[in-house]
């Protein structure tokens, strides 16, 4: 069987399941809410429809994939697309790698694009990239759907490892 779906322990799987579920959760809540209005998103990233609509449904789809741990490389791989698109986007606007943290900041300090809130940093989309990373490479864990049905197909296929 391949060693991308088995992890060495079961606390390996545990982390697994943990990090799937909590991505799973984290991305069918961002990208919903992106699905229903694709517009008004494309027009606050200036960025192309069609684009914020394969990014959307990325995370919404993907995060789905992910409950329970269904083609998670796969899922995991096309939010890290997005997310990494994300990484640039706000590079690119110059916002740092961490913000200051806002308790730091004298109150009315700090107003933002969208009001009051934590300062722009690309520190969480740096961070959704390094945990579906993790997964893509990683694979879902022993606690999932890819280790139960992969290694059957795999078999079946002829494709599976010695």
């Amino acid at each position: 069987m391949s060693d991308w779906l088995q992890p060495p322990s079961t606390a390996a799987a545990v982390g697994l399941l943990v990090l799937r579920l909590f991505l799973a959760v984290a991305f069918i809540r961002h990208g919903w809410p992106k699905l229903r209005h694709l517009g008004t998103w494309a027009a606050a990233l200036n960025t192309p429809v069609w684009l914020c609509f394969l990014s959307a449904f990325s995370m919404w789809a993907g995060g789905i994939a992910l409950l329970p741990g269904l083609l998670t490389p796969l899922a995991a791989l096309a939010i890290l697309v997005s997310m990494a698109y994300a990484m640039v986007l706000e590079i690119r606007s110059g916002f740092p790698f961490i913000a200051p943290d806002p308790f730091q900041i004298p109150a009315g300090d700090y107003a933002g694009p969208m009001g009051v809130g934590d300062p722009p940093s690309w520190e969480k989309a740096a961070m959704y990239v390094v945990m579906c990373l993790v997964l893509a490479t990683a694979g879902a864990g022993r606690f999932s759907l890819d280790a139960l049905v992969l290694p059957r197909l795999l078999a079946l296929t002829g494709l599976a490892g010695s």
